[in-house]
């Protein structure tokens, strides 16, 4: 497994393989950076590839090896 699949499952809340703007939210709030939802899900639109309103790893994968 790679170093961003790790994350990306630590970040994954619901382990559904996808990451919500919720889950974003809950993942600033614990790293003590809060953000409004609609921050998260601006974040999550620049990422989201496929266009299904959520990040996916293979999404998560291509913004992290840049």
């Amino acid at each position: 497994m790679s170093d961003y699949a790790i994350t990306f499952d630590l970040i994954d809340a619901d382990n559904d393989g996808r990451i919500s703007a919720t889950e974003l939210v809950r993942l600033m709030e614990v790293l003590g950076q809060p953000v409004t939802l609609e921050a998260a899900q601006e974040g999550v639109r620049r990422l989201d590839k496929d266009g299904d309103g959520l990040i996916d790893m293979e999404e998560f994968g291509a913004f992290i090896q840049k």
